[in-house]
């Protein structure tokens, strides 16, 4: 089996730990794996070195400051190779068989890096390559730097682009648990996970997998987190599974809004929970929520318009923080779902302007971490949808 690892900052975060990293691949190796490693700074090496930049640096000039606690990192896990017998072979920006590379705009340069991926696939049985994690390299040979999350980035393009049946992300968290340990009590690892839940909760504040490398997951690469104690690069953790969708989607159903207005809705406890329980108790899925201070829309399927306004209604007359119920019909929604949307600063705008521009009323908009719902008369959904794909 191929597997491409990285180890994070914490778990490199000691000699101690470097020792247990450097074991643990020996390990895999001695099992008969192939093993690319792919090393972040030696804890928070990267975080000491920005803030002590006090003056304006070029971005050339912080990239090459920056790159200093990766390329330390890969050479202290190779020493620790080569002395359990590995033969391994630390590779920075500037070296001969670095893989990743940009273009003049900072953007990974696809053809090249696949090309030097494939090289250094093709020696994996001979030596065990040792990689700076978040560092690329310009065609002109400058240091430039893969942004936040960059080392998951660096190890998910690396399995993708190698063909690898695995990325393991060696990290120091049990894998995706089920709440925050430190907050909440009970919280226990999940065992599997979607790209598109990962996705969502890492946009969202979950720091388990940086959401730039998620993008390079399809669905024969295997990802797994494991927390660096476990010793074992072959099991446990949490696996994620499946890729990302881009997928532009015009709902075939008709819907309804329907919504109730009140004053200051957003701050009265409880206010949604018993709206949403009085539809959830006669069997009526919502399809989308929206809200505001003074009002709370639901979407649902235009058939069931009426026995929802009568539902709602009831909690109306008896709650005076409430004070009336309407129903519109004839709405349609054309979602755009894709994990590339977080990162293309502007996308809504992008789909929203050309609408507008086509003279096409939107009724509503609703976000996600991965998608955007687009809400408007039922007659301009086939002419809604023409202009979103074209975008698209």
């Amino acid at each position: 089996m191929r597997i491409v690892t990285k180890f994070g900052g914490t778990s490199l975060g000691n000699g101690d730990r470097i020792t247990r990293a450097a074991d643990s691949i020996a390990a895999a190796i001695d099992a008969g794996h192939e093993i690319a490693v792919v090393a972040s700074a030696m804890g928070s090496t990267t975080d000491y070195l920005l803030d002590e930049i006090h003056y304006d640096a070029a971005d050339k000039d912080r990239a090459e400051i920056v790159s200093m606690g990766e390329r330390t990192s890969v050479r202290m896990l190779k020493g620790a190779l080569s002395a359990r017998g590995v033969t391994a072979q630390f590779l920075e920006p500037g070296s001969d068989d670095w893989p990743i590379i940009t273009n003049e705009r900072g953007e990974v340069d696809v053809g090249e890096t696949q090309r030097r991926a494939a090289d250094l696939a093709s020696n994996l049985d001979d030596v065990v390559p040792v990689l700076t994690g978040f560092l690329a390299e310009s065609h002109d040979g400058t240091t430039t730097t893969l942004g936040r999350g960059g080392s998951d980035t660096t190890a998910v393009m690396l399995g993708h682009y190698t063909d690898a049946d695995e990325v393991v992300i060696v990290t120091d968290v049990e894998g995706v648990m089920t709440g925050d340990p430190r907050v909440v009590e009970g919280a226990r690892n999940v065992g599997q996970i979607t790209v598109d839940e990962l996705r969502n909760l890492s946009f969202r504040g979950a720091e388990v997998v940086a959401p730039s490398a998620l993008t390079y997951k399809n669905d024969d690469l295997g990802v797994r987190v494991v927390h660096y104690q476990h010793g074992d690069l072959l099991t446990g953790g949490t696996l994620i599974e499946g890729e990302f969708e881009n997928l532009i989607d015009m709902q075939e159903d008709m819907l309804a809004c329907v919504t109730v207005a009140g004053r200051s809705i957003r701050n009265s406890t409880g206010i949604l929970a018993d709206l949403s329980q009085s539809l959830r108790d006669d069997g009526i899925n919502i399809d989308a929520v929206a809200s505001g201070m003074d009002s709370i829309t639901f979407y649902i399927s235009e058939d069931i318009a009426s026995k929802a306004e009568n539902l709602l209604h009831a909690k109306v007359i008896n709650n005076q923080t409430l004070s009336s119920v309407t129903v519109d019909d004839g709405i349609a929604v054309i979602r755009v779902t894709g994990g590339e949307l977080p990162n293309r600063p502007g996308v809504i705008l992008d789909i929203v302007r050309p609408i507008a521009e086509a003279g096409i009323n939107i009724r509503d908009v609703i976000t996600s971490a991965t998608s955007v719902a687009v809400f408007v008369a039922w007659d301009d959904r086939e002419e809604t949808l023409s202009i979103v794909q074209s975008k698209f």
